[in-house]
């Protein structure tokens, strides 16, 4: 039997996969509905009536991704840009976190430098190199933060960080020894790689479990200022020191010493005060539980197949810095390294004005977005490097704005017990678009020049962000088309 009825106010209700009360909508018209008997609702299923909605007022802008859904609401936070900071354990790891970033910025610039000196100046051979170091995240990254579900995260930290250490330090007596060959270079970097895959959706989400929901996104904001300090301080040291130290070889020692720090920080933190969930027991179907999280919540989808796009061209981006500042404009390693920390620069004073929001927008995601790819643009054009490296300042500004918000409304969204799942996802999509992307530019930087290589970033850039839009366009109607039919269930496997 079917009826229409009138526009009602729906009563506050409890979220069938969360349990938490969620507060009563606005009145809506509903659709016609079949009221024969149904079968009862079971945990992992959603009514479509209830996610419809949610949907149309995310769209409209009258809620924030936490706002959501099977997501606990944020309540106003107080404390300022630094707030997090009142965390002991936060601190801590803050504080090792900057030392070791400091350390990988280094060795980044230094890995590129080296690779460029091996090659005779190869953009090709860049590009492979960043295709290995995040090839591996697209072959086993969901099964990372399945991992980061699955195990204690500071343990897991730990160990991750230790490998990361060991990898840094074997490669720089290859090079201070004269040994160094191109494929140790790729070698390090796949192995860098594959630890990575553990390594990030457990950091990420092991924030929450020292901050509480409250403050999630300051500490978020805050991680991304300093992981940019870093990026300031880092590729300007490096260039300094591969010039006063007559080569790459040390920098990858002093970053070997710098995971001491970040080792140091989580083995001080105290237990007590973690917020540690229960561990996933293992289960049949936990991998597709998670992509089926995120393919039935548009608010979910949205950040991440937007990241999916920009990150491919994004990540380039950096590469594109080096070979811009060698072959373009004839700089060295020290001028190089001014680049990459004036890119840095922006990104962190993006990351700072992010650190002051309380939650993030669908508004902003894209708009940061598109401006990040009009920069890459004129980037790529700018007719001297004084004006290149201008254009590197909002360039960085507007790619952590884009970062941070997107991974801010991907945790906020997500559902607890699926947290390292989803920044699994989150991870594959960011740091996977690299082994297309990067061979991609570099060989348009081998054909027709570096400047085209980052046009081309920036082009692709403003094109995958119509195609997130129009995707999740085509995920809400299919959403709002469920909600005719009555209930959509996860499938059998991901209950």
């Amino acid at each position: 039997m079917t009826v229409r009825p009138q526009p009602v106010r729906a009563p506050a209700v409890d979220d069938a996969l969360t349990g938490r009360h969620r507060p009563a909508a606005p009145a809506v018209r509903p659709q016609a509905v079949d009221i024969g008997l149904t079968a009862p609702r079971e945990a992992g299923t959603v009514t479509s009536s209830a996610k419809a909605e949610d949907v149309r007022r995310w769209e409209l802008g009258e809620v924030e991704a936490e706002e959501i859904q099977g997501a606990e609401a944020v309540p106003p936070a107080k404390g300022g840009m630094f707030r997090s900071l009142r965390n002991h354990n936060y601190r801590l790891f803050v504080s090792g976190g900057v030392v070791s970033n400091i350390g990988t910025w280094m060795q980044r610039t230094a890995q590129d430098w080296l690779v460029l000196e091996l090659t005779h100046g190869s953009s090709a051979a860049l590009g492979v190199t960043t295709a290995l170091q995040f090839l591996p995240v697209v072959l086993f990254g969901l099964w990372g933060g399945m991992l980061a579900d699955r195990y204690p995260k500071r343990p897991l930290l730990m160990a991750a960080q230790s490998l990361m250490g060991l990898l840094a330090l074997t490669m720089g007596l290859l090079t201070v020894t004269g040994h160094a060959q191109v494929w140790h270079v790729y070698v390090m970097a796949f192995l860098l790689g594959l630890v990575s895959c553990v390594e990030v959706p457990t950091r990420q989400s092991f924030v929450v479990e020292m901050v509480g929901r409250d403050d999630l996104a300051n500490a978020i904001a805050l991680n991304s200022s300093t992981f940019n300090l870093a990026r300031v301080v880092g590729p300007a040291l490096a260039g300094v020191l591969i010039y006063a130290l007559g080569g790459t070889g040390p920098i990858f020692i002093l970053n070997a010493a710098s995971f001491a720090a970040v080792i140091a920080g989580l083995v001080l933190m105290r237990g007590s005060e973690l917020s540690t969930p229960e561990p996933l027991p293992r289960a049949k179907g936990q991998l597709r539980e998670g992509l089926w999280h995120v393919w039935q919540r548009p608010e979910l989808l949205m950040p991440i197949l937007l990241v999916a796009f920009v990150a491919m061209f994004a990540t380039s981006f950096s590469m594109s810095i080096a070979l811009m500042a060698k072959q373009v404009f004839g700089q060295d390693a020290s001028s190089f390294g001014v680049a990459s920390s004036t890119f840095a620069i922006g990104a962190l004073g993006g990351a700072l004005l992010a650190a002051r929001r309380v939650r993030p927008s669908r508004r902003l995601l894209i708009g940061g977005a598109v401006c990040f790819g009009a920069a890459e643009i004129a980037s790529g054009l700018a007719p001297s490097y004084p004006v290149f490296l201008l254009l590197l300042i909002p360039a960085g500004m507007a790619m952590i704005t884009t970062n941070t918000t997107a991974n801010s409304s991907v945790q906020l969204a997500a559902s607890p017990e699926m947290r390292g799942r989803v920044m699994g996802i989150y991870v594959l999509v960011f740091t996977g678009g690299a082994p297309i992307g990067a061979p991609l530019v570099g060989w348009i930087g081998e054909l027709a020049g570096p400047r085209w290589g980052v046009v081309l970033c920036g082009v692709m850039c403003l094109v995958g962000v119509g195609l997130a839009i129009l995707l999740t366009r085509f995920a809400e109607e299919r959403t709002r088309g469920a909600a005719v039919r009555g209930v959509v269930a996860a499938p059998e496997g991901a209950r």
